[in-house]
């Protein structure tokens, strides 16, 4: 694989985590609840920090066990590793596309919480537990730079994923409250899906 299509994966998972990073699930709670609570704004985009290390945490624990499981099928398929990487990406985008078509934004109301500690637990826990998925084929697509390569992809997440929660956290305090960005949960997954077809078809056609 070329240092050029390296540098395309992780440009474009830089942009599906930023984009993951921009739905409201990732920060308006921490804005709702802060708000709430009557946090301070550096507590506030302390917590969302908190629970965006967690998320991102839990999304390179499982990039570990995806590259682990290429690298054991890698010797079998030699030469065709490359091909099934990028008709797994291709099928993984195929599956978001058809679950964009019939995806919503949600509405819930935020939940109520007794005290400051429990507050923070239930928002660290509950976005820890929702890793990034759409960000796991891109390591599997650039595991053939090895572990350095999964190291600059986890780095690109951990920008992308951790900058993005506090950059709109940081907005929605200060007061820009038409960021248009509850919009993203509708098309998110076209966007993702299309993104990863064509990230596969890169690393399929395009290997050498």
């Amino acid at each position: 694989m070329t240092s050029t299509l390296f540098a395309s994966i992780a440009a474009t998972g830089f942009a599906v985590a930023f984009l993951h990073a921009a739905l409201p699930t990732h920060w308006l709670p921490f804005v709702l609840v802060g708000r709430a609570r009557k946090w301070t704004t550096g507590r506030t985009l302390g917590v969302t920090l908190l629970a965006g290390l967690g998320h991102v945490g839990l999304t390179i624990l499982l990039g570990v066990l995806v590259v682990v499981a290429g690298l054991a099928v890698q010797p079998t398929l030699g030469a065709f590793f490359h091909w099934g990487v990028g008709a797994l990406m291709a099928g993984f985008g195929v599956f978001y596309l058809v679950r964009g078509r019939h995806a919503h934004a949600s509405d819930a109301p935020p939940r109520r919480y007794g005290s400051d500690r429990a507050a923070i637990a239930a928002l660290v826990i509950l976005l820890t537990l929702s890793p990034c998925e759409a960000f796991l084929p891109y390591y599997l697509a650039g595991m053939e730079h090895g572990w350095r390569g999964f190291l600059a992809l986890s780095l690109v997440l951990l920008a992308a994923t951790s900058g993005g929660m506090l950059v709109f956290t940081a907005l929605s305090l200060a007061g820009y409250t038409r960021l248009g960005l509850d919009r993203l949960e509708r098309y998110e997954s076209t966007i993702l899906g299309v993104a990863l077809v064509v990230i596969g078809g890169a690393v399929a056609f395009l290997k050498t």
